[in-house]
């Protein structure tokens, strides 16, 4: 059992971890890029969502992209810079508090995207089969059924198994319980989406600026 004296040690690096993973997060690169790419405010447009997939229903397939990139980008950097400047054993906190901080930013009163590309840095960042397994997920789904939503739901949902099946060492570096955890978040920032899905109001890929979407 750890004493008090034996975790202090921890206690600097893993708050700093937190915060700068958090802060890191917490950057809204869909409402920058749409404001600075002359789109507007993207929580005007609509689902109001800030994430890649709202701001594509401007029509700027571009912002799109550099939304995309931004949010997978900052849930990978905040792994990479932990693992680097503290070591392993802090890059799933970092990638954890990422992610947290693009669901829910102190920037924006805590209302911010549904995750789902900061999740998918975050797993190539710390075990990248898993991510390229969840990543083949999506598209799987996402061409087969054609619902955004529902293609993230899945590959949210089986990232766990992927982690289990692809790298023996997830259950002792903390990488299981993170990945458990984001999936939960997603399908509870996903609910609407999931209400929609059941009732086949949800509407598919290229429906266009429609307010229930993700």
């Amino acid at each position: 059992m750890f004493t008090a004296l034996s975790l202090s040690p921890l206690l600097a690096p893993a708050l700093t971890t937190a915060c700068g993973g958090y802060l890191l997060g917490a950057i809204p690169f869909g409402l920058i890029a749409a404001k600075f790419g002359g789109a507007g405010d993207i929580r005007q447009i609509g689902s109001g969502n800030i994430g890649a997939t709202n701001v594509l229903r401007t029509g700027r397939r571009d912002l799109a992209l550099i939304t995309l990139l931004g949010d997978a980008g900052k849930g990978a950097a905040a792994v990479l810079m932990a693992g680097a400047i503290f070591g392993p054993r802090f890059a799933p906190l970092a990638g954890g508090a990422a992610f947290v901080g693009h669901l829910y930013p102190v920037w924006l009163g805590f209302k911010g995207g549904k995750g789902v590309a900061t999740f998918y840095g975050v797993l190539f960042a710390l075990y990248w089969p898993v991510g390229l397994a969840a990543g083949a997920t999506w598209i799987a789904t996402a061409m087969v059924f054609r619902f955004s939503s529902l293609a993230a739901l899945a590959a949210a949902l089986l990232a766990p198994v992927w982690l289990l099946l692809l790298d023996p060492h997830a259950r002792a570096d903390g990488g299981l319980g993170l990945t458990v955890g984001m999936m939960a978040l997603i399908y509870l920032r996903h609910r609407g989406n999931i209400s929609r899905l059941l009732k086949g109001e949800e509407p598919k890929i290229g429906a266009g600026r429609g307010k229930s979407a993700t």
